[in-house]
This record gives structure tokens, C-alpha cells and sequence, in this order.
């Protein structure tokens, strides 16, 4: 099963007089990068899940966070901050003084506006002891991942599709090209004789054994039925990546440039209008392929 590198999935949970939302996605890359943001204050909660996504996860770029607040009936207790508060009632006072001496007389202020001042009411410390807190999001984690790599494999099950419809028509390619290939031959083998006539009407000493040897180089060159057979053999063995349980992407990047060798090879040794149509509709295939393959884990 062709498993891709592009997911999505987002929970929600409560517990432990917490409430929190997962939100992980992923694309494609070379190795695994996993990105985690997650509240430092809960201990060891990072380190846990990335173990975890290391154990599901081969390769992509995810990002996971994860975010968490308390629950409205369990609300953090507010307190005052006396240095604040100290601080800002001097203020006030040297204020009153200084409006005093100038003759400018100042609306009484209320406790209210003394408590609006940033940084005199402060939130109660989060609780030092995150154990339950860990052990509920964790528990939560499992479900998440299941839904992330229900995902990654429904988006495989589309690229398994248009890669294998693309290999569909790289068969049909090479085997137009073994058509192509097959009239071609005669018409060079005519060719090859009228060269070798002129030859050996124009030169007065030509060597029997040179010539062969160059005729032989010249055939090699414009055989292109070992392309063909590379093609399809290269072709089986894509459908049997498609068909392999775990990650075949790395194995699939490579199989596409062998690929694409091959029809540079066509290209280059057709010869013939039609056979090169070929080669470039293979290359266009191919290209196309590669592009697919990318997201393959």
C-alpha cells in the first residue's frame, strides 16, 4: 500500500481540569523533520511525542501543536503582585503632589483603575505537578496518529492511482516504440548497405576487418531494443513498489531516473521522427511520474 507524505488531522480533548486541540499536518521531504510546539511547562510531554511520531512516522516534514488551557470552571485564581502594586500607588501619589503644586486638580481614582494597571493583577502559577496532565494528553495521542496515517493512506491510495495510470501509458509508449523500432529496421539495414556500396566503389584499399567492426558499432548504435526491454523491466518492477507494504518512496525516486535514462538513450539513438516522438512523450511520462513520487514516503 502506497502510503503518501502529505496528511492531515486535528483532535480536541479535556481532562484533568484542562482542555486541549491537537493540529498536526505534513508534506513531503527527504528524511523525517518533526516540528513540535507543545507548553514547556508540562514536563517530558515533548520528548514523549516525538518517540511516539518516530515510531509511526519514516519520513516528511510534520508539524505538530499543541495547545492547552484550563477549563472555565477550573480558572486560574488571580492574586496581586505587591511589588506592582506598591509601585504604582507611589506613582499615583507623587502624581497627586506634583498636580498639587500646579493647581490642577485630578478626578479621584478607584481601586478598579489600580488594578487595571498591567502587571498589578497577575494569573495563580501553574501547578508544578503536570503528571496527570502528561499522562491524559499522551493517552489522547494514539487516536490522533491513527487519524494522521488514515490520511497519509488515503492520499496514497490517490497518488497509486495517477502513478499507476502514468505507468499505463509508459507500457503503451514502449511498446509503440518496439513497433517503431521493428520498421525502422529494415529501412537501416538499407541504408547501412548503400553506405557500405559507396564505400567500397569509392576506396581502393579498404579494410575488410575494419570495416566489419565499424558496421557491428554502427548497428549497436542504432539498436534501441535494450532501451525497450529496460523500459518494461523497470516498469514491472514500479507496479511491484506500488504493491510493497511500508515506505517505498526513496526506492521509487531512483527507479524514475533509471527511467528517464533510458528514454535519453531512445532519444538519442531513434533516429527515425516517430521513434523520437516516442522518446519525448516517454520523457514527458516519466517527468510527470517523478514529480508524483516525490510524496511518496
Amino acid at each position: 500500500m502506497t502510503i503518501s507524505m502529505t496528511g492531515f488531522a486535528a483532535a480536541k480533548g479535556q481532562g484533568c481540569g484542562y482542555a486541549w486541540a491537537w493540529d498536526i499536518r505534513s508534506v513531503n521531504g527527504k528524511g523525517l523533520d518533526l516540528r513540535i510546539r507543545v507548553p514547556d511547562w508540562i514536563d517530558g510531554l515533548e520528548s514523549a511525542i516525538r518517540a511516539e511520531l518516530g515510531r509511526a512516522l519514516q519520513r516528511g516534514n510534520v508539524n505538530l501543536t499543541l495547545k492547552v488551557s484550563r477549563e472555565a470552571a477550573e480558572a486560574e485564581a488571580l492574586s496581586i503582585n505587591a511589588a506592582a502594586l506598591a509601585g504604582v500607588l507611589a506613582a499615583l501619589s507623587q502624581v497627586e503632589r506634583a498636580a498639587l503644586q500646579a493647581g490642577v486638580t485630578l478626578a479621584q481614582g478607584t481601586a478598579a483603575d489600580v488594578l487595571a494597571v498591567r502587571g498589578v493583577m497577575e494569573a495563580g502559577a501553574v501547578e508544578a505537578d503536570t503528571t496527570a496532565l502528561r499522562a491524559a494528553l499522551l493517552n489522547d495521542l494514539p487516536a490522533l496518529l491513527s487519524d494522521f496515517t488514515a490520511a497519509r493512506a488515503a492520499e496514497g491510495a490517490a497518488l497509486a492511482a495517477v502513478i499507476g495510470a502514468q505507468l499505463d501509458s509508459i507500457t503503451r509508449l514502449t511498446a509503440e516504440g518496439a513497433i517503431e523500432a521493428a520498421a525502422r529496421r529494415d529501412v537501416a539495414a538499407q541504408t547501412l548497405r548503400d553506405g557500405v556500396a559507396r564505400i567500397m566503389a569509392s576506396a581502393e584499399a579498404a579494410d575488410p576487418a575494419r570495416l566489419a567492426q565499424e558496421l557491428a558499432l554502427m548497428a549497436v548504435r542504432q539498436d534501441v531494443t535494450e532501451e525497450l526491454d529496460r523500459l518494461a523491466a523497470h516498469t514491472q518492477a514500479a507496479r511491484a513498489l506500488l504493491a510493497e507494504a511500508g515506505p517505498v518512496g526513496r526506492k521509487f525516486d531512483f527507479l524514475t531516473q533509471e527511467f528517464m535514462r533510458e528514454a535519453n538513450t531512445l532519444c538519442a539513438k531513434s533516429q527515425a521522427r516517430a521513434l523520437t516522438r516516442i522518446g519525448l512523450d516517454l520523457k514527458t511520462v516519466i517527468d510527470q511520474m517523478r514529480e508524483q513520487v516525490q510524496n511518496v514516503e
